[in-house]
C-alpha cells in the first residue's frame, strides 16, 4: 500500500493526545514539528515509515510488546485511552500513545479483546488480519512534561520525539487516530 500525503495539521492530527489534557484541565506539551528525514536515529528507523508500531517496535525491542493503560474514556464518536506499550515481561516502556478507536469499522469478533486493554491495537490488526493502511500525518519533537516524564520512568523532563498516525480501511474509513512518543534513546535500546 502506498501513503497518501498527510491530510491534517500537527495540533490535529495530535488531537487523540491534546484531547486528554484538555479534559483534565492540564496544559499539554508543546510538540514542535520536525521533519522525518531530519529525525535522528534510532528514532527516524522506528517512526518514519508507514507501518504499524506494535510490530517495528518488537523488532526493534526482540521481544513481545503489551499495553498498559493509564485513562481510557468513551465519547460519541470514539473509544479513547491513553497507554504504555511496554516490552517483555520487564515492563520496559517503549511508547507513550493516546489514540482514539473507531470501533464501529472493527469486526465484532475484536471489539472485546480492543475493549480489554492489554492487547495493543497493532497486534489485534495483524492476529485478525485487518486490511488497513497506517497513513503518518506529522512527526515531532516534544519536552516530556510531568505525565509523561513519570510514564517512561525518567528523572526529569527530557526530549523526545513522536509521530500522529491514522489508520484507515480500504474504504478509506478512519479506525484510529493515534500519537505515538518513544522513550529517550538509552530507554529505547533494541
Amino acid at each position: 500500500m502506498t501513503t497518501p500525503a498527510p491530510s491534517l495539521s500537527l495540533q490535529e492530527s495530535a488531537r487523540p493526545l491534546l484531547d486528554f489534557y484538555q479534559r483534565g484541565g492540564v496544559e499539554p506539551p508543546e510538540l514542535l514539528p520536525i521533519d522525518g528525514a531530519a529525525m535522528p536515529e534510532p528514532y527516524r528507523s522506528l517512526l518514519v515509515h508507514d507501518g504499524d508500531m506494535t510490530p517495528t517496535l518488537e523488532k526493534y525491542h526482540k521481544d513481545r510488546i503489551h499495553l498498559r493503560l493509564l485513562t481510557r474514556e468513551t465519547t460519541e464518536s470514539a473509544y479513547n485511552r491513553e497507554v504504555i506499550l511496554e516490552a517483555g515481561e520487564a515492563n520496559n516502556p517503549v511508547e507513550f500513545g493516546a489514540i482514539a478507536i473507531h470501533l464501529e469499522h472493527f469486526p465484532e469478533a475484536t471489539h472485546e479483546l480492543i475493549l480489554g486493554e492489554s492487547v495493543p491495537l497493532g497486534t489485534i490488526l495483524e492476529d485478525y488480519n485487518i486490511l488497513h493502511q497506517s497513513c503518518p500525518q506529522a512527526y515531532f519533537q516534544v519536552q516530556s512534561d510531568p505525565l509523561i516524564t513519570e510514564a517512561f520512568g525518567l528523572n526529569e523532563s527530557t526530549g523526545l520525539y513522536g509521530r500522529c498516525n491514522i489508520h484507515r480501511d480500504p474504504e478509506g474509513n478512519h479506525l484510529a487516530e493515534i500519537v505515538e512518543i518513544l522513550p529517550p534513546e538509552h530507554c529505547a535500546q533494541g
